[in-house]
Parts: C-alpha cells; structure tokens; sequence
C-alpha cells in the first residue's frame, strides 16, 4: 500500500499579506517530493521576495510573461508542466478575474490556459469575504470546477476576528493532496460517527455522557488525509469542523440512528466512535419537571446500537468499533468484536480517555492485537486509519 502524489505544481501567489506562507507551503509540499515551481502577481512582490521562492523550490520564479525566454509562451508551457495550479493566497482582487476569465498578468493567464486542476485558498478582510460579489465570485468558480480551500475564521491582519483568514500552510498541504486524490483511500467514502448523544428528560435536563469527540473528529481528519470522502456524523461538540468534511449535526441517539441509515448505504467504510447512550427516557416530559421533596424515578429504554445495525445490513461497509471499557478491557472488546460481526474494534479505557488530548489504543481483528502506543489523538487516528486502510484493500483483494 503506496501513497502518491502529484509530481508538479505550479504555485501561485497573489497580493496579500498571507503571501509568506507561501514560502512555508512551498517547502512542506517539497518534503512531500512535489517538484514546485512559482508564479508571483506584480502586487505579491511587495510582500514576499521572489527570491525566497526560488531559493524554497530551486526554480526560477514565473513573473512577467514578457520577459520570457520561451518565445513569451510561459503560460502554456509552465501550466502542461503542471498536474495542479495552486494559488495561495487568492486575494478578492485575483478570484474575481478567474470568474469573470480575465488573464491580464502571467498568474491570471496561466489559470486561465491550464489543462489541470485549479485549486484555490482565499485569504482578504472579513467584510470583503462577506461581500455579496465576492460570494458571487467564489460560487462561479465552484460552478466551474474549480477547488476552494478555506478560508477560516481567526485573527486577520487588520486586527479583526472573522472569516477570511488563509488555511495554515500544513492543513493547505494536507487539503492539496486530498483533493487531487493522492492518498490511499482516494476514491474511498468513509462515515464516521462522533461525539456524545444527548437524551432529554424533559425540556431543560438529559441523559449524556462526558465524551468530548475529540477522537472521531481526529478519525475523520485522519481519513480525509488519506484522500478519502469523509461523512462526520457529530453530537453535540465545542470543536472546529474538520477541512474538508461534510459535517452532519445531531443530538439524540435516534437523531444519530436516522442521520447514519440516510447516507450509510453510499459508505465504504463506517467507523462508529461516538458515545451513543445506551439508554433514554421511556416518556420524556415536554415541560420542566418541577422540584420537589419526592423521590423522581425515571423508566429507561435501550436506544437502538447503530452499529450492530450497520454491520447487519445485507451488504454492509467495512465496520471499525470502538470500545471504551473501565475494566478488562481486551475480553469485553473482543467479545463486543464477536457479537457485532465487526472486522476491526479500537478498544481503550475510558477513564483515560474520555476529554483527553492522548490516549493508546489496543486493535483487535482476525490476526489478533496490534497495540498503538500513547500519543495524541490525531497521531492514534492517523495510525488507525492505516490499518483500517490495509484491512479495507485486503479484503477486497481476497473476494
């Protein structure tokens, strides 16, 4: 199991302050073994040095397509080179020329002549961002096929909070290979399932649990960097939405339940690490239940498990489950294994992991226990997803 990349991109970069990351993204997408080469607007020149650039990807930078000694031909010369065009920051200014098919600088030309995917990261103040015409703008290049990554909402520039800001130079990679299907589960369509449910007891209280989806979100980040489709479906959480991944909210384990049977037939993969409760309410109050010096007692039903569910289904995805246990964890992992009909479980402690940021996780499949060791969650679900990965291919390879 190999992990390829593109070979070439052609960098693009645009007149904003966001311009010296550029120089960060162009040396991680090297590390990569992506051959870059750059293309500055006149106006990115006031704000990073060409110089930088070249020294970064140890090629000429683009710059004037007057000045070329290909007969002025760098626009269709540099862009056949390409397997993507990049441009990052893409300034209000430089997206409104793309939809509108102006090329009146060499960066705008070779958008416009490519035989390649465009990709593009939006970088500007919060009110230009939320401008009518620059929503306008971006949509038209979504309509046309073009890739827009970002922005997000953080500190900008001018001192302002808001959406507008550039991704960070490591998620822009990330979000790069992704999209241009260069990972190993490109293609691949994976649901995920996250988070705690909430079940109500009446119009204020309910029945949940302490988990903070920290480790789903970090599944479904892990996959999506593995070049796959990833479907998050998410209970109620404090965390940022992962880049790329379409998120569905819910709250009740019913919610959950109805949201996973929608979609779950379209998945490949279905990796369920939410906290669903095991039980609700039998009859939940529609107004607050008033204190009182009686004792309350509530009658409790079993929500339906989702994941036994999925796993039962005629023709079902490649189910992962995860068992969070307070005691013997590797019997009632494996036997939860069993009883699902699951082809991988991620078994832990609870009371190690539940709102933490670290954890270790014990797999168990048909070849026994691989153990990976403590570390952050994203770094456990990066390593999870490659062994999902190379279980997922070498089923298929044994039908």
């Amino acid at each position: 199991m190999k992990t390829t990349f593109p070979k070439h991109i052609l960098l693009g970069i645009t007149g904003g302050i966001a311009a010296y990351k550029a120089a960060e993204l162009a040396r991680l997408l090297s590390k990569q073994g992506v051959e870059v080469r750059a293309a500055m607007t006149e106006a990115a020149c006031h704000f990073i040095a060409p110089a930088t650039l070249q020294a970064l990807t140890g090629r000429p930078v683009l710059l004037d397509q007057w000045n070329d000694a290909n007969g002025g031909m760098a626009h269709i010369d540099a862009g056949r080179a390409a397997d993507a065009i990049v441009v990052a920051p893409a300034t209000a200014d430089f997206i409104a020329k793309l939809a509108t098919g102006l090329a009146g600088d060499l960066l705008s030309t070779l958008c416009l002549a490519r035989d390649c995917p465009l990709i593009v990261a939006p970088a500007m103040n919060r009110q230009m961002w939320a401008s009518a015409a620059t929503q306008r703008n971006v949509e038209q290049l979504r309509r046309d096929g073009v890739i827009v990554l970002g922005p997000v909402s953080g500190e900008l520039a001018c001192g302002e909070e808001g959406m507008g800001r550039m991704l960070e130079p490591e998620d822009l990679v990330r979000e790069i290979l992704a999209a241009l299907g260069s990972g190993v589960l490109a293609g691949v369509r994976v649901m995920v399932t996250a988070g705690p449910t909430y079940e109500a007891i009446d119009a204020v209280r309910g029945l949940t649990n302490r988990s903070s989806g920290k480790m789903g979100y970090a599944v479904a980040r892990a996959a999506r960097e593995l070049g796959a489709e990833v479907t998050l479906i998410s209970g109620s959480t404090a965390l940022a939405k992962p880049a790329g991944v379409q998120v569905v909210d819910v709250v009740s384990a019913g919610e959950m339940l109805n949201a996973v049977e929608q979609r779950v037939a379209d998945a490949d993969i279905f990796i369920g690490v939410a906290a669903v409760a095991d039980y609700r309410p039998a009859q939940p109050q529609e107004q607050k239940i008033k204190k009182s010096e009686a004792a309350l007692t509530l009658e409790l039903q079993p929500t339906p498990d989702i994941l036994a569910r999925v796993a039962a289904r005629p023709q079902p995805p490649f189910c992962v489950g995860f068992a969070a246990e307070s005691e013997n964890l590797r019997e009632y992992a494996a036997a939860k294994r069993r009883e699902k009909n699951l082809q991988l479980i991620a078994a832990n402690l609870a009371q190690d992991a539940i709102g933490s940021d670290d954890n270790e996780l014990l797999l168990l499949d048909d070849d026994g226990e691989h153990l990976l060791p403590r570390a952050d969650k994203l770094t456990l679900a990066r390593g999870l997803m490659q062994h999902v990965a190379r279980l997922y291919f070498q089923g298929r390879n044994d039908k």
